[in-house]
Parts: structure tokens; sequence; C-alpha cells
């Protein structure tokens, strides 16, 4: 699934001629091309999807939404590392989503044993 996520503008500059910015989705932080929104400033929320910002949301608003999205598992599905991932069910790293891997049957199987495994060891 491919989210559009609220996120809050921590700096912003330009790369290769393209307005740029870091954002910040609820901890989780990515680089955000600002061409559609070409005044949004830093301390400012917007909504992005896909890599591009796409319309300015007030913080109050983002900051329900981002609660939302965490409580739901949302946030970790959209920006998890897939080889993090992997390894977590593979049971060969200490991921901090590896609770939540466990706890769901569609992990069963070898990869699945070994996370319980790790997880009781």
């Amino acid at each position: 699934m491919c989210l559009a996520v609220p996120g809050r503008v921590l700096d912003i500059g330009e790369k290769d001629g393209t307005r740029m910015a870091t954002v910040d989705f609820g901890g989780v932080v990515k680089e955000v091309c600002l061409e559609y929104l070409p005044d949004l400033q830093v301390g400012e929320y917007a909504i992005v999807h896909v890599g591009f910002a796409l319309q300015r949301l007030d913080e109050g608003s983002a900051r329900q939404t981002l609660e939302l999205f965490a409580q739901l598992g949302m946030l970790q599905e959209e920006f998890g590392d897939p080889w993090e991932r992997a390894a977590a069910e593979a049971g060969v790293a200490d991921w901090p989503f590896a609770d939540d891997l466990a706890e769901q049957p569609q992990h069963a199987g070898a990869a699945g044993d070994a996370v319980q495994e790790a997880q009781q060891q």
C-alpha cells in the first residue's frame, strides 16, 4: 500500500536544481520534493505521496493522522526497511517491530518460527 502521509519540514535546500526538504514523518526522516509546494517553509506540515509534498496541512491534523497511522501500524508498513523486515522474519536481527511480526498469522513457517524462537531466548 502506498499512503499519503503528513510530515513536518525540518530543512529545505536544493538538489540538482530542484527544491527539496528533509521531512519528519513521526520519527522517520525522508527527503521530499517541494516542486508542487514551492512556498512551503521549515516547520510547516505537508501531505507527502511517493516523495512529493502535495498539500499543506495544519499541525493538529498532521499529528492526529500520524498518531492514527502509528496505532494501525501503517507507518512501519509504509516506511519500513524490507531488508530489516526480512531479517526479523528470519530471526537474525534485533528489529524494533519483531513483536508485531510474531503476532501476525501470515508469518507461519520457518521464518515465523525463527522470530518466535528468537523472542523466547
